[in-house]
């Protein structure tokens, strides 16, 4: 694999997260046998989560609007709902869609463009099998009792199809926008997650924070589940490695450089105190090439350009590493939408865990 200098993607220095130390003091286990990768009881038969990730194998999502739009910010929808479709039929695990309130020109996208719990709902109604993700719903800037009550109605509505992926939203410009502070969005993030949590499995549910409304336990959330609500942290979140190891069901992180993944599902591994599997999985930006053996080049630990042979000998050897799930981000991708999936489908899915 080379490296390549191309970068036609999103300007992702504005969110201003150093991830240079995260793993310098990591520890490392070389006794990680499949048999510990075990999902916790009220995720392994879950609809989506448990497709979505699956011990020793690598699944593939996609990321909204699930086609390539390289010259624009802004990507044309007229075959939204009719490409989601598409991926179902082709065998993607799992569609994502992204939480962007603006177009900021300095960060250079807006992922679906469309509010992405509206497109969520559009979407479960359009499939029947795929699950369906935020990556991730922006949580600090949002009220926890929304969140909560969007994710329950859309995993009632989807058949318990739903993945709730949250973020801390670094895109610095959007916060003096919602009158929210910039600086604690860690913290809050957390919180939220907890009210979310405690708001979706308690039928009366009880809870006080510092930053959001006291639960006391008098009022009834509704709808009800019957299944919990799977969590992903997306992206860091600004959380430290014990959290994410321990409090998120999963994560999907971006800009990992591959050399790294063992070291990252090993230490999660070790800070792990539940015994159950939390899985870990990355983005990337994919520009599939019309070549199928043109080599992987890598730009940034996130940018991924390459034939579609090639790419599944990088993932390959990724799955060997220990990763889950990619959610692969098609927009510097010149192909057809139809073409590029197909080619993705044939040659990438039906053999990377055979």
């Amino acid at each position: 694999m080379t490296t390549s200098s191309q970068t036609a993607v999103p300007n992702l220095s504005v969110l201003g997260q150093d991830n240079s130390q995260l793993l310098h003091t990591a520890q490392t286990n070389e006794n990680i046998t499949p048999q510990q990768k075990q999902l916790p009881p009220h995720l392994a038969n879950h609809p989506a989560f448990s497709e979505v990730f699956q011990a020793d194998k690598l699944t593939l999502g996609l990321i909204a609007p699930f086609k390539g739009y390289p010259n624009s910010p802004i990507p044309s929808l007229e075959d939204f709902g009719e490409t989601a479709v598409l991926a179902e039929q082709l065998g993607f695990s799992a569609l994502w869609l992204r939480d962007v309130p603006f177009y900021d020109p300095s960060f250079g996208d807006v992922g679906q463009a469309f509010d992405p719990m509206v497109a969520m709902g559009y979407l479960t109604a359009k499939t029947q099998r795929i699950a369906i993700g935020s990556a991730g719903i922006v949580a600090p800037l949002r009220s926890p009792i929304h969140i909560a009550k969007a994710s329950a109605s859309t995993a009632v509505l989807s058949n318990n199809r739903f993945i709730l992926g949250m973020s801390s939203g670094d895109r610095p410009v959007e916060y003096p926008v919602f009158q929210q502070n910039f600086d604690n969005r860690a913290e809050r993030f957390r919180e939220s997650w907890d009210m979310i949590r405690a708001l979706t499995t308690q039928k009366f549910p009880q809870f006080k924070g510092q930053h959001y409304g006291d639960l006391t336990g008098n009022i009834g959330f509704i709808p009800t589940l019957e299944q919990r609500l799977p969590m992903v942290a997306i992206g860091r979140a600004r959380q430290e490695l014990d959290w994410l190891a321990n409090t998120a069901d999963a994560w999907i992180w971006h800009g990992v450089n591959p050399k790294d993944t063992k070291n990252i599902v090993q230490t999660l591994a070790d800070l792990n105190q539940d015994d159950a599997w939390h899985p870990f999985g990355y983005a990337n930006f994919v520009e599939l090439s019309e070549k199928p053996n043109e080599p992987a080049q890598l730009s940034r630990n996130i940018y991924l350009r390459g034939g579609s042979h090639s790419l599944l000998e990088f993932w390959q050897e990724q799955k060997e590493q220990g990763l889950s799930h990619v959610a692969i981000n098609l927009k510097p991708t010149k192909r057809p939408v139809k073409e590029t999936l197909q080619d993705l489908a044939e040659n990438v899915l039906a053999k990377l865990n055979q």
